[in-house]
């Protein structure tokens, strides 16, 4: 039976996924008999009649369900990145399957009893440090899983928790169907004014495989930004705005307002059942933040720093607008189109001169190279390693004395059957079972464009930051180096997470990694100086809009889950009332950000999202050290390994951070590097 081939350690490189093997048709009777398996490991532990020990409970419990996990992260990750509608079927019956089988664990009254009483005697003097947190973790996660509720509250909460999981992946699947399901098909040359040659072949080739004529673009970002940044036509750029900004939000069959309402109202059923007042509340008692307050602080506090440069940053434009002949007020759609011209004006560089530079596969090849110079990791391609998609790369990573590290997967281009946006994510986390190290499998997607029968895959320089961002989370999980895989890689606070991440992007604008990075796919040539400076003047460009503009989804995630009674009103009206203190642009009728926030209501990140601007103000802080030593100093780079990429969730964050740092992070170098400081 092919179903057998899931349930089998594989016979691949690695043991990374048989790809090439695995039917859609084998993952619910595979998930079915990982479940009914992984329910006997947990019953042996139950069922042991020996006193509890950290050994034969909380370690056991860490090590159970191991083929459950890897069938699972594959699944997941397929779903996300490869679906079919079969796919999409097989989630919403394995969904509530899942939670299910996790409610069993964390609501049997009798493992919960020996887990506590490990929690309450156990003689932490003979355990190790990692061993603590984890016996510290699990107790917590019992209690914030349900274990001390009773009766009719334990079936409440069951009953919730599956109605979210089914939610969340309904949520999902209309983001999806919604950006798919608008095509801007144009059939008129004249209606592609302002738009660059590789933009426009590459709609004629969308439009190739739609069938047509003509040219065709698309709401995945390669196609809609440029659009936006290029196209003279403003009746079309308000098209594909109105398009964009109102998914989720048309009243049709893939409408979400309704999803959202029900999210909302059970997160917050949820967290009165645990005791919290809030969905923040409970998740924030696990974050550096610690609090909702000490959030909504912070987010405030940015706002004061940012909102008058951000008001700036519109008259600027509009300013500018209005010297080109433009007459009108400026409107959302207008930003992105006068801002790149303005732009250029200033600093005679956009995205269009900049492209040739940024081949995707030199960029590929420098992203490793920094990764060698910092850490001496080294970058093999071998294809004899499985892949979901023949697009994908399989890359085998070693360390700079030749030991394996990690699998690493690039997922470059966008298709119907993927999500937007880029992620980082695993087939198999890092651990040590039996005292072998069990080496990750990573895997990195995104939605970068596509090469043309004419052009290689040129990456604006956004693409470039997004890439090395990515690339940080890909560290973190290849570098780990823990013992539990509950602690492993990216297992972290979600407002730490980011910092791996988001540090990498300082290395785009130091002049010797882009040198390299930027070299003319025709030419050859290094992208010159002169370019290079004014990238790295242009660097604070409009820092003030995209501040407040990243802090108005913040605010809007914390609207929504410091809701202490279930929500039934207007979604359009509640949103617009939680994103007024960073109004930058009258609101537009229909528009909706959270009927497609898939972050929040598809994602880890609900009363999570301001975790992208903390962690800024961490990798600001901690990029201070390179900067003061050297930004390829291999001292600085092994004390981030070694105290922050490979240690997980081995300790709290604020330990790990002040003892690479010295000191808790400061905001002044992200305000400094923003020029936000007055």
């Amino acid at each position: 039976m092919s179903v057998e081939i899931l349930l089998k350690p594989f016979d691949t490189p690695h043991q990374t996924p048989p790809f090439h093997k695995i039917k859609e048709k084998d993952f619910l009777p595979a998930f079915k008999k990982a479940i009914e398996s992984a329910k006997k490991e947990i019953n042996e532990i139950v069922e042991n009649n020996e006193s509890p020990d950290f050994f034969n409970t909380i370690e056991k419990l860490e090590k159970s369900g191991k083929t459950l996990t890897r069938i699972s992260n594959i699944f997941f990750n397929l779903n996300h990145a490869d679906t079919t509608e079969e796919m999409q079927k097989t989630a919403r019956e394995v969904s509530p399957l899942l939670t299910e089988f996790y409610n069993d664990i964390w609501l049997n009254g009798k493992l919960f009893d020996k887990v506590k009483k490990v929690w309450e005697e156990c003689d932490r003097t003979t355990l190790k440090e990692d061993s603590i947190k984890l016996l510290d973790d699990t107790y917590s996660a019992f209690v914030r899983k349900g274990a001390l509720l009773t009766g009719k509250e334990k079936e409440e909460y069951r009953n919730i928790t599956k109605e979210l999981a089914k939610l969340s992946l309904i949520f999902g699947e209309h983001v999806l169907a919604e950006t798919n399901d608008f095509k801007l098909h144009i059939t008129k040359k004249e209606d592609l004014k302002g738009l660059p040659d590789g933009v426009i072949e590459a709609a004629r080739a969308l439009a190739k495989t739609e069938g047509k004529e003509g040219w065709m673009f698309s709401l995945h970002f390669p196609s809609y930004m440029p659009f936006m940044k290029y196209s003279e036509k403003r009746n079309l750029r308000k098209r594909m705005y109105m398009a964009y900004a109102t998914r989720g939000n048309r009243n049709n069959k893939n409408d979400n307002k309704n999803v959202v309402k029900n999210i909302v109202s059970l997160r917050v059923k949820k967290a009165k059942l645990l005791g919290y007042k809030t969905h923040a509340d409970f998740v924030l008692e696990k974050s550096m933040a610690g609090s909702k307050q000490r959030v909504l602080n912070f987010l405030d506090e940015l706002l004061k720093a940012s909102y008058g440069f951000g008001k700036k940053d519109i008259t600027d434009v509009e300013n500018f607008a209005h010297s080109k002949s433009f007459n009108d007020k400026l409107q959302p759609w207008d930003f992105s189109f006068f801002s790149e011209k303005l732009k250029k004006n200033k600093f005679d560089i956009d995205d269009e001169v900049l492209k040739p530079y940024f081949r995707l596969e030199n960029i590929e090849k420098n992203v490793f190279g920094l990764a060698n110079k910092l850490y001496g990791l080294k970058f093999v391609e071998n294809k004899n390693i499985p892949v979901y998609n023949e697009e994908v790369k399989a890359f085998e990573v070693f360390d700079e004395d030749g030991s394996f590290l990690s699998v690493l997967y690039v997922d470059y281009f966008p298709r119907p059957s993927k999500q937007g946006g880029a992620w980082m994510t695993s087939f198999r986390d890092q651990y040590v079972e039996n005292g072998e190290d069990i080496r990750p499998v990573i895997s990195l997607v995104m939605n970068f464009t596509r090469p043309t029968k004419t052009k290689p895959s040129l990456l604006n320089f956004m693409e470039v930051k997004t890439f090395l961002h990515e690339f940080g989370h890909a560290l973190h999980g290849m570098l780990s180096k823990v013992r539990y895989e509950s602690q492993s890689g990216t297992n972290v606070y979600r407002d730490f997470v980011e910092l791996p991440s988001q540090i990498m992007e300082n290395w785009a604008l130091e002049k010797e990694w882009l040198k390299e990075a930027g070299k003319h796919y025709l030419t050859g040539k290094h992208i010159p100086d002169s370019i290079i400076d004014k990238l790295i003047e242009a660097g604070k460009f409009m820092s003030g809009y995209g501040t407040v503009r990243q802090l108005s989804f913040g605010f809007n995630d914390m609207a929504w889950h410091t809701l202490s009674e279930p929500f039934d009103g207007d979604v359009v009206e509640f949103e617009k009332q939680a994103m007024e203190p960073t109004r930058l642009f009258p609101p537009q009728k229909n528009t909706c950000v959270s009927t497609a926030f898939s972050h929040i209501f598809n994602g880890g990140y609900a009363a999570g999202y301001y975790g992208y601007k903390w962690a800024e103000v961490l990798d600001a802080d901690a990029f201070e050290a390179f900067k003061e030593k050297g930004v390829f100093n291999r001292e600085v780079a092994n004390s981030f390994r070694k105290n922050i990429l490979e240690k997980g969730g081995t300790k709290h964050p604020m330990e790990l951070y002040k003892a690479f740092r010295g000191h808790e992070p400061d905001i002044k170098p992200l305000l400094k590097r923003s020029g936000l400081l007055k």
